[in-house]
């Protein structure tokens, strides 16, 4: 009797196991349409039931170019019988598990509606270790690849999207993502399955970009489908530094973008960044081209009412900006791919104004004092009479050149016009123009070479000026050298 009874129950498990296998197969096919393998499918039936399986590889059989949609180990399922009646597995785990999104289709008429949802539904599923890649749009270009060390999927059911949780590490700049939210419902097409939730990313070490460094964190929310999610967050970076200056800085920013999974490039639709008393208005993007490496990133940006010694603080080396006032500018800004020092592959290509600019070192505020009582005819003003400077003018920077075009420098009783460069690495100054007086040459000194100027104010004198006279600056920034050109 024990014999026939255990004989029964091995039959019955086998054509349990069949059943399940057949099953589960149909299930995938009517919900994904694609073929389907499942390795070494054992089941357990008492005292719960429990399912054991092999590989499982699943298939787009209308798109064979591509590598498996779905690849897994192994998979783990457990459930009790009152559960198994009601339709669900209680949990489910799954290990080594691969989802591979392939490009998304083109849209045609003639194409067929998502397959309805599978009638089964799970209650936690475990997939710590998966791999997310997603293939390129276009051929000859790299994958994207994430790693996701811990991932957990709630209500896997009809036509519901499922809530998850997962850690993520990022690869550059490195450091923890950590996100929760709701994926699917499952389209046939991978790239249109809807994706909603919020993250967080902590301690992100910026000092893998070479020019740079400080520790970032970040938080925000996201919606959309694979191909496009509007993410929209704020930044926090209280140590932020540029390797020129080695002056930290507190920045934050708050952002509105659009990621295209599919391929990681980003469009950012609004980036407002502070720093110090200063804000920064950008937007742009960061997208990989045709033959490069990595991604270039592009932007405009525009400075209003912001102050010239935060922009200073993180230009130059001195401890002190070497000079404070108002500025107002507008650049693009283009930082092309590869391992190079920020200050060196920055691009800018703008113009800007500079409004009651002062020198805060002594000595170079009271020349321009000196400069503007002799052009004004007055030399024997006390330098210590502050005067105020105004700049303007275009700019490129290259290989870590500054270059201006229509530099303009006023004080009161004189106004300068240059062209020339500015290093910012070594921060020498080679500037060339003229000067424009309101005094005539004589004027701006006094006693014996007041009279012999008087002899060539003729040659110097200009309509509507007192006298023009060619100049250079050069030395550095903190500390310049006025003279003649001659």
């Amino acid at each position: 009797m024990a014999a026939a009874l255990a004989v029964l129950v091995a039959a019955g498990g086998v054509a349990l196991s069949r059943y399940v296998r057949g099953h589960a197969i149909d299930l995938i096919k009517e919900r994904y349409g694609d073929d389907v393998e499942i390795a070494g499918l054992s089941i357990q039936l008492f005292p719960n039931i429990a399912a054991y399986s092999g590989r499982v590889v699943i298939r787009q059989k209308d798109r064979p170019e591509y590598p498996p949609l779905i690849t897994i180990d192994r998979i783990e399922a457990r459930t009790n019988w009152a559960e198994a009646f009601a339709g669900k597995v209680s949990s489910v785990r799954l290990q080594g598990l691969k989802i591979t999104v392939p490009p998304r289709r083109e849209q045609t008429k003639e194409q067929k509606e998502t397959k309805k949802a599978p009638r089964l539904r799970a209650g936690t599923i475990v997939a710590d270790g998966a791999v997310l890649v997603i293939l390129p749009k276009k051929e000859g270009k790299d994958p994207l690849e994430f790693d996701i060390y811990k991932l957990t999927l709630h209500g896997a059911g009809p036509g519901d999207p499922m809530t998850f949780e997962a850690v993520l590490k990022n690869a550059k700049p490195p450091g923890e993502i950590r996100s929760s939210g709701k994926f699917g419902p499952w389209n046939t097409d991978a790239a249109l399955t809807p994706v909603s939730g919020s993250y967080t990313f902590r301690d992100a070490d910026l000092g893998v970009f070479r020019g740079i460094s400080g520790k970032l964190s970040s938080e925000g929310n996201y919606a959309g489908q694979l191909d496009n999610i509007n993410v929209e967050g704020h930044t926090d970076t209280p140590d932020f530094a540029l390797r020129i200056s080695g002056h930290p800085v507190h920045l934050t920013t708050e952002f509105r973008a659009r990621v295209d999974g599919t391929n990681g490039n980003t469009y950012l639709d609004s980036v407002l960044g502070h720093f110090g008393r200063s804000s920064v208005q950008t937007h742009g993007m960061v997208e990989k081209k045709p033959g490069d490496r990595g991604k270039t990133v592009s932007l405009d940006a525009i400075v209003s009412g912001g102050r010239l010694e935060d922009m200073l603080r993180l230009a130059v080396k001195s401890s002190d900006a070497p000079m404070t006032g108002a500025i107002s500018f507008r650049t693009k800004i283009v930082i092309p791919p590869g391992d190079g020092d920020i200050a060196e592959k920055l691009q800018l290509d703008g113009g800007f104004e500079i409004d009651r600019a002062k020198f805060s070192e002594l000595r170079v505020q009271e020349k321009v004092n000196s400069l503007s009582h002799r052009g004004q005819g007055n030399p024997e003003a006390p330098e210590t009479d502050t005067v105020a400077s105004n700049f303007r003018g275009k700019f490129r920077l290259a290989n870590g050149t500054m270059t201006f075009s229509n530099l303009q420098f006023d004080v009161p009783g004189i106004a300068i016009a240059l062209r020339g460069t500015y290093g910012l690495i070594d921060e020498k100054l080679d500037l060339r123009g003229t000067a424009r007086l309101q005094a005539k040459l004589s004027e701006t000194t006094t006693g014996f070479k007041s009279l012999l100027l008087k002899a060539v104010d003729g040659l110097f004198a200009k309509k509507n000026a007192g006298a023009v006279l060619p100049l250079k600056i050069s030395g550095t920034a903190n500390s310049p050298s006025f003279g003649l050109d001659l």
